[in-house]
């Protein structure tokens, strides 16, 4: 438990979605850090011993759980509310999936997989992924973000000016991430907390992972933000360049056809030099591998590339 927070909002006191009519879970002033009790995005229903036929049930409407919301005193429109994340507290149990219907190569992997980690809570040291892989962690929360203005439910799957589910690998602890404030009290909720991903998130999932999270929560009077930004105080990808990467290149005319064409020839090459099946070789990249564009101004073609780590097979 966190002694220096002035609130704990328990696992049970979560939404599935955003609407800025929720009854706040807390009402909380300015400077005040809370501890948070997240669920992991399939809202646990996958786990510990889960198999296919687990993945096969999961149930679409409890996904991606957000804790919260917090109404903060003072926030209106227009306004600026500034999270610093503090330290994420692991559950050492996470899966990652392969979804039919969901992800960027979901036209060629069609059948469900699922891989179940277990790590160190202690630790955190690298996690086990079939012979010989070993990923590097850093917990994140997947989903974090404010109500928006617009009337009734939203759905929490796509991201929003407001935050909502940004899957953004750096937002992690030490990190002060703004968000845009659009109604009274801003209403913050947080979840869909992740043990590790690749920039990209590839295959549609993380590991994902049920974690605690201690945050505090400041606001920033008229901001006029326009979208969310964060700002980092150490390197990012310092627990996965200790060895370089293996990378591979999309090129074309459209950045969407060259992020595909960048993961499958990294799945190629990861079948090719590992033996790995190609389901596996897709949820890995998920999991440790970045997409980057490199190249945006030579047109009529971009260059997309596929950065994985090669720490993974050290």
């Amino acid at each position: 438990m966190c002694v220096a927070c002035t609130y704990t909002i328990h696992r049970a006191q979560h939404n599935f979605g955003w609407n800025k009519d929720f009854e706040p879970a807390v009402v909380a002033k300015p400077g005040e850090t809370i501890h948070f009790e997240c669920l992991d995005s399939s809202g646990g229903q996958l786990g510990a011993g889960s198999t296919l036929e687990s993945l096969a049930a999961l149930d679409f409407g409890r996904i991606n759980p957000v804790t919260g919301p917090v109404y903060v005193e003072g926030a209106a429109p227009g306004d600026a509310l500034k999270v610093t994340i503090r330290r994420f507290i692991p559950s050492g149990v996470g899966w990652t999936a392969n979804i039919p219907g969901f992800g960027l190569l979901a036209d060629q992997f069609k059948d469900p997989a699922l891989h179940v980690w277990t790590y160190d809570a202690n630790t955190m040291a690298p996690s086990l992924f079939g012979p010989g892989g070993r990923v590097p962690l850093k917990p994140f929360a997947g989903t974090i973000g404010l109500a928006p203005a617009e009337p009734g439910l939203h759905s929490v799957v796509p991201p929003r000016r407001v935050g909502g589910n940004l899957d953004i690998r750096d937002l992690t602890a030490g990190v002060t991430l703004y968000l845009p404030v659009e109604v009274e009290g801003a209403l913050f909720s947080i979840g869909d907390t992740h043990a590790a991903q690749g920039d990209g998130e590839v295959c549609g999932t993380a590991i994902e992972s049920q974690m605690n999270v201690e945050a505090t929560i400041e606001l920033v009077k008229d901001a006029r933000l326009q979208s969310p930004r964060f700002t980092t105080t150490e390197p990012v990808t310092r627990h996965l360049d200790g060895m370089g990467y293996e990378v591979t290149t999309g090129i074309g005319p459209d950045l969407m056809t060259g992020a595909r064409e960048s993961v499958m020839r990294m799945i190629d090459l990861l079948v090719a030099e590992h033996g790995m099946n190609p389901v596996d070789a897709y949820m890995l990249c998920s999991v440790c591998g970045d997409l980057r564009i490199s190249e945006i101004v030579d047109m009529p073609n971009w260059v997309v590339s596929f950065y994985f780590p090669r720490i993974v097979f050290s």
